[in-house]
């Protein structure tokens, strides 16, 4: 016994060609998570119209994700223009909404929360230390964990 449709191509044809001509709603597919991020992520002012307009559709759909770019543009802004004093205030709207991450991280930065608002406001940091230290790092794994401290030393010194 054969296996297959039996009937005609015009059939087939007939058949998808209703389908395509058909009024139908046509669905975009959703966007995926790690392109929302890169939209929340972003400066709003930078963000093409396009892809707000889209954001705003995914906003509008998920009122925590609402929620959640609220809160990360908010802490964005008190880190690019060293708004420290904000820290508790923000920290207290984090704890109002039922965002389980987010709360992670509020406690994480309520341990050291001195430390973490002295870094918002304060102009240093310890970005030409931590470049001599990725900088030795790199000349550690280069030597593939053959040669011992000593050889490491005089590369150190012999690149400096």
């Amino acid at each position: 016994m054969p296996l297959g449709y039996q009937g005609s191509y015009q059939r087939v044809r007939a058949y998808f060609r209703e389908k395509r001509l058909s009024p139908g709603a046509v669905t975009a597919r959703p966007p995926s998570p790690s392109v929302v991020a890169g939209w929340i992520l972003r400066r709003p002012e930078t963000l093409p119209e396009v892809d707000h307009l889209r954001l705003k559709a995914v906003l509008v759909h998920c009122p925590e994700l609402d929620a959640l770019t609220t809160h990360v543009r908010t802490f964005a802004q008190m880190l690019t223009e060293r708004q420290g004093e904000g820290l508790p205030q923000w920290l207290d709207a984090v704890r109002r909404d039922d965002l389980p991450s987010l709360h992670t991280l509020a406690a994480g930065i309520e341990r050291d929360r001195d430390a973490v608002i002295a870094g918002l406001i304060l102009p240093w940091n310890s970005g030409v230390v931590e470049g001599h230290v990725n900088r030795i790092k790199m000349l550690k794994r280069q030597m593939f964990g053959r040669a011992g401290f000593a050889l490491l030393r005089k590369r150190v010194l012999l690149t400096s």
